[in-house]
């Protein structure tokens, strides 16, 4: 999520009454989480644990809660509570603000797309050109849908992420969802299909790309290019797929995956880990088609493999 300005370092400790370490000349140009980070973002971490993989992000302002030497190009910020400070600035700069009218005046809708009864469009969102919207469709704040684009009926696009701050009494905390959904031009949505929003960087659904009905798909999910996903999948938050991937019905791929271009997977597969790109995947958990029916037929083997082994003496 971009800041709509630059906001210094001083500035930032200033308010927060943080102690600073590093470079106090820089500015914050972003908040995101630590899978998304970008330089000029503010990013954060309260486990000593985590420490290091977001000192080495591609993040320049640090929330942490306790001193470590800070990397050249960067400001750490030390401040009591991290999780608060960045859920505030999110909070500040996507301020929550409930529906009061089914289409927002302050929606940027282009004149040439299609609207069906019981559509309801929030604020700050963009359609482009040729686009069609079916009936009981949802489109949440700030998405951005592109140019000959199909949202199907009763599809939910940008409703708020499933993340949740987990709070030392067991209980959790929502994190304000500060990202977007970007749908690109010539994608087609089918029925009832939803599309989280990000935590703070965006979910993103590339061009050309075709959903079947009842599909669902995390926050910060990317989907690359001419992809097609049949009905029933569900995509983890954070996970990439390349382009030109197809995913038969009821694929279901875990969070922050990565999928590479031109990959298969057959119906029903369970997606745990990597998959490379140019190759046909299935089972659970997924694996190379060849190699899982090299599997199955030493299964089949084994009965009587076991049946023609001798008794043990």
């Amino acid at each position: 999520m971009d800041f709509p300005r630059p906001i210094p370092v001083l500035e930032l400790a200033l308010r927060f009454n943080a102690q600073i370490i590093g470079d106090e000349t820089l500015s914050a140009t972003g908040i995101n989480e630590i899978h998304k980070v970008r330089p000029g973002d503010i990013a954060f971490s309260d486990l000593k644990k985590y420490f290091q993989k977001t000192l080495d992000s591609d993040a320049t302002v640090l929330l942490l809660n306790a001193p470590v030497e800070c990397p050249p190009g960067k400001a750490i910020l030390i401040v009591e509570n991290p999780f608060e400070v960045y859920d505030e600035l999110v909070r500040e700069h996507r301020p929550f603000e409930p529906l009061s009218e089914t289409i927002s005046s302050r929606a940027d809708i282009h004149p040439t797309v299609i609207i069906e009864p019981g559509v309801v469009i929030a604020a700050n969102v963009r359609i482009g050109a040729h686009s069609y919207i079916q009936a009981n469709a949802y489109i949440g704040e700030y998405t951005s849908i592109g140019e000959h684009c199909v949202i199907g009926p009763g599809a939910i696009i940008g409703p708020d992420a499933f993340y949740f701050k987990k709070l030392p009494d067991g209980s959790f905390k929502k994190w304000r969802s500060g990202g977007r959904v970007i749908i690109e031009n010539q994608v087609d949505i089918g029925a009832g299909c939803t599309i989280a929003k990000g935590v703070s960087g965006d979910t993103i659904i590339g061009e050309g790309s075709k959903l079947d009905c009842q599909i669902h798909i995390g926050h910060g999910a990317v989907i690359g290019k001419n992809c097609l996903f049949a009905g029933q999948v569900g995509i983890g938050g954070k996970t990439v797929v390349e382009d030109n991937v197809v995913l038969y019905g009821q694929v279901g791929v875990a969070q922050a995956l990565h999928i590479g271009q031109g990959a298969l997977v057959s119906a029903k597969a369970g997606v745990s880990k990597d998959l490379e790109g140019g190759k046909a995947y299935f089972g659970i958990p997924a694996d190379e088609a060849r190699v899982k029916y090299r599997e199955l037929a030493a299964l089949r083997q084994l009965p009587e493999f076991l049946k023609n082994q001798s008794p043990e003496k």
